[in-house]
């Protein structure tokens, strides 16, 4: 367990005077303001950028406040907050009394998750109520897994950023509506839907078109600056070839190397848990090598890397906007 950092109290104190505080978690840094604060929300909204519709995920302490955010905590929500939490998992739930619009973007439902990084868990236990925090990052870019990603993006307008190091998993989490009977499953992530299966006894749905608006579900998100192209792994040599032989200078992530003059490339981890850790980081790094265009590797089509198949194919639609 993470000795109490010194610089907790002061995160606290932040929230509770309406401010914004960058905080990590296992999944990416997010940038929390007080739940309960309607002011503290607006100004969360304005410093991402994000659309008033677009609702943001309550992290809390422990399962045992959740009926202070959610009522009609069903079977299947009791089973999946057992089964993973604290961890990154999202539920959501029919949204109790008192709980803003302005953190449901308008709808009748909220989602909440525990986070599992030790010190998510000091700051919400010194804080000892919800923290509203969607990744600290611009709305739609790239999400951040360090500090320091956290900084570049906002420079000094977050009044504080607790450093917990590179996050563990790298991608957000598994978001699942468990307003009704069996879980649907609103955005993949690190909790696949096989293990929600097992966890449940029923295998997740796939949202329907009344299905609840989740985070990062548009299909333009996660994006760098630099437009992206995901290319099938045997012709990564040749697209190279014909952007570089057009002058353009090519950032590349790849399992394999395809490194030639004009390039800037890394090498990605070849299992699943290994790329998400790195992917944001990735391509933050490729976005500032000065390239006219990534190529990423296109992935396996396979269970294990849905969730990041998933992120990958927003943030191509998301670098391509004018």
């Amino acid at each position: 367990m993470l000795e109490k950092n010194p610089e907790i109290d002061k995160a606290a104190a932040i929230l509770r005077a309406g401010g914004l505080v960058a905080f990590p978690t296992e999944t990416v840094y997010g940038l929390g303001a007080d739940a309960r604060n309607r002011e503290a929300i607006a100004r969360l909204y304005v410093a991402k950028g994000r659309p008033a519709r677009h609702p943001v995920i309550v992290h809390i302490a422990d399962v045992i406040q959740l009926q202070q955010w959610a009522c009609d905590i069903t079977p299947v929500a009791q089973k999946l907050a057992r089964a993973f939490w604290p961890g990154p998992l999202t539920l959501v739930l029919r949204r109790a009394a008192g709980v803003h619009d302005e953190i449901t973007g308008g709808q009748d439902t909220v989602g909440i998750r525990v986070p599992s990084h030790p010190m998510a868990r000091l700051l919400l236990s010194a804080f000892g109520g919800g923290i509203a925090a969607p990744s600290a990052n611009r709305f739609g870019h790239v999400s951040p897994t360090t500090a320091q990603h956290v900084k570049q993006e906002f420079g000094d307008s977050v009044a504080l950023v607790l450093d917990g190091g590179a996050c563990e998993v790298g991608i957000e989490s598994t978001i699942v509506d468990v307003t009704g009977s069996s879980p649907v499953l609103l955005r993949p992530g690190h909790i696949s839907a096989l293990r929600i299966r097992d966890a449940t006894g029923v295998s997740p749905a796939m949202p329907a078109a009344g299905s609840p608006r989740a985070p990062g579900t548009l299909a333009a998100h996660y994006a760098p600056r630099t437009p992206l192209e995901i290319v099938q792994a045997g012709l990564m040599e040749k697209r190279a070839q014909e952007l570089t032989r057009d002058g353009k200078r090519v950032a590349i992530l790849a399992r394999v190397s395809t490194l030639r003059a004009g390039t800037a490339w890394i090498a990605a981890p070849t299992e699943a848990a290994g790329y998400a850790h790195d992917f944001y980081a990735n391509l933050r790094t490729l976005d500032a090598a000065g390239c006219a265009v990534i190529l990423v590797e296109g992935l396996p089509d396979t269970p294990q890397w849905a969730a990041i198949n998933d992120r990958l194919g927003r943030a191509a639609v998301g670098s391509q906007r004018p």
